[in-house]
């Protein structure tokens, strides 16, 4: 059954549908050896090439799969590093013929949950501000912090790119110069919970994500360690982005089974994970 070829490079991941609407137009794209145009429409045994490169086209009966990673600081978002820094790819589990996709990023200095899938669409489904996916942060605060703050952070103030604002915040135990908070927000823009409280003069020296929409971390999650999550979950994923819920997905690899039954395991008996 052939597909538009914009929707399979978005399932392998390459970018949005519109987006890679951009490079065929562009010339970026070639299917079987001629120039590839809108309006296209490929199988998975076409032999599609980007940018001089065959694509890595998703099976034909791809099982649709999401890790929970819990990253530490110190690691970056990308797949590799010049400056030889650890980053979040090193510790997921190997796929074999495919390949994770970070949903979003979070800084160096930022820890917490991050999710992966093997699927280009929920990705991008999962990153576009339309989908309006709230998610909550621990963040620490060095500074005073009054009710007319943040009456301001949940009205909204106006950053370099636009306005932005808190759509929850309540406030935690506090220590001396340092409050926690429980912040959330509609959107994932660069460095924006930082940037909010920065625009108020105060200082953010611990923030860590603890939820993306539906998924929470759980306490057993530690850092620097993945949980693969289950049919239950992934599907309420999936109804957030309006994508359809498998009534019965492929069964997993008995290896990946074994794999992921085996994390679990360890990572239930070490206990709950420290803030």
């Amino acid at each position: 059954m052939s597909e538009k070829l914009q929707k399979i490079l978005a399932s392998a991941g390459y970018g949005s549908r519109r987006e890679l609407e951009k490079w065929i137009s562009d010339g970026r794209v070639s299917v079987n050896g001629k120039m590839a145009k809108l309006g296209d429409r490929v199988t998975l045994d076409d032999t599609v090439i980007v940018d001089g490169k065959r694509a890595r086209l998703p099976a034909k009966d791809q099982r649709i799969r999401v890790l929970l990673y819990n990253k530490p600081e110190g690691e970056v978002c990308t797949r590799s590093d010049p400056d030889g820094r650890k980053t979040v790819f090193e510790h997921l589990p190997k796929l074999k013929n495919e390949r994770w996709i970070a949903v979003g990023r979070l800084d160096i200095n930022t820890s917490g949950l991050l999710l992966f899938t093997n699927n280009g669409e929920l990705a991008n489904k999962l990153m576009h501000p339309s989908s309006s996916i709230d998610r909550e942060y621990l963040v620490r605060i060095h500074g005073a912090v009054d009710d007319e703050m943040m009456k301001r952070l949940r009205e909204g103030v106006l950053l370099e790119d636009g306005m932005a604002k808190f759509s929850d915040i309540v406030p935690g135990e506090r220590v001396g110069t340092n409050g926690w908070y429980t912040v959330a927000l509609m959107e994932g823009r660069n460095r924006e919970v930082r940037r909010l409280w920065e625009s108020q003069n105060v200082e953010v020296n611990r923030l860590k994500r603890v939820r993306f929409g539906p998924i929470f971390m759980p306490s057993y999650a530690r850092r620097g360690q993945w949980v693969e999550l289950d049919e239950k979950a992934l599907n309420d994923l999936l109804v957030v982005v309006n994508m359809r819920v498998a009534k019965k997905q492929k069964r997993l690899l008995p290896d990946d089974q074994v794999r992921m039954d085996r994390q679990l395991k360890r990572l239930r008996s070490k206990g709950p994970s420290s803030k």
